[in-house]
């Protein structure tokens, strides 16, 4: 993961040039990326990279162009999502955004595309989040700018201080009524559900394994066991309070 400090003027600079060891490709960063502002126009052009992650948070960036583990990220957020997506669509809830939705506060001053986001029917309506449309397409958004309902991130080696300090302090600053948090330690899954306290995120408290969703409206549990060909099988479980 690379950082760009806020104490540094990019404006002294034409460009940060980072090198994408994956794809082998230059991503280069443009020297008005140091403001929410400026960050914001490049995510929504062209030049903007189509992989990794790229967050303003905090006065600076973080640039992970690190692949997703398959079993500790990538399986986890499928199933998370196959469970989530299932809800939302049966009970006509509001939308469910997997990877790539870029979702700005300039408030809080964060700018970033969360594992997973959901938006309430309600929230739409009320005018509390607006998309912002695509210069040839007014139909279709490239951005979600406000407080949305929900969100998931998954910790990655790269992204400890990011998921866990940066974005935890951001969202809360948004406010962003529920964050789910999720980390694989060792052979454990450590499962998260953040609610607003009196000044920061706390964790709720787990009722025999099951952690209750005030958004959802419901309890959820986290598991994580090898199957048959000795592969990780990740299950979200949900139950009517």
């Amino acid at each position: 993961m690379a950082t760009v400090p806020s104490q540094f003027d990019l404006a002294d600079f034409p460009a940060i040039p980072l090198w994408d060891r994956e794809s082998d490709d230059l991503v280069s960063i443009p020297a008005s990326a140091n403001t929410l502002t400026g960050f914001r126009q490049w995510a929504l052009s062209d030049d903007f990279p189509e992989r990794g992650k790229i967050t303003y948070v905090a006065g600076g960036l973080i640039v992970d162009m690190s692949p997703e583990s398959l079993e500790n990220h990538s399986d986890i957020k499928s199933e998370i999502s196959r469970v989530l997506l299932n809800l939302v669509r049966q009970q006509n809830l509001g939308r469910l955004h997997i990877d790539g939705a870029l979702v700005t506060n300039e408030e809080a001053g964060v700018s970033n595309e969360p594992d997973i986001l959901y938006l309430a029917k309600q929230t739409l309506k009320s005018g509390r989040v607006t998309l912002t449309p695509t210069v040839d397409d007014p139909h279709s958004s490239k951005e979600i700018v406000g407080t949305v309902d929900w969100v998931l991130e998954i910790v990655s080696p790269s992204s400890i201080k990011k998921d866990k300090v940066l974005l935890r302090e951001a969202y809360f600053q948004a406010g962003i009524g529920e964050y789910w948090l999720v980390e694989v330690v060792g052979n454990s899954i450590d499962f998260q559900v953040l609610v607003p306290g009196e000044l920061e995120y706390v964790a709720a408290e787990p009722k025999e394994g099951w952690l209750y969703s005030p958004t959802f409206g419901c309890e959820f549990r986290l598991d994580r066991e090898k199957d048959e060909d000795d592969f990780w099988l990740v299950t979200l479980h949900r139950r009517e309070e």
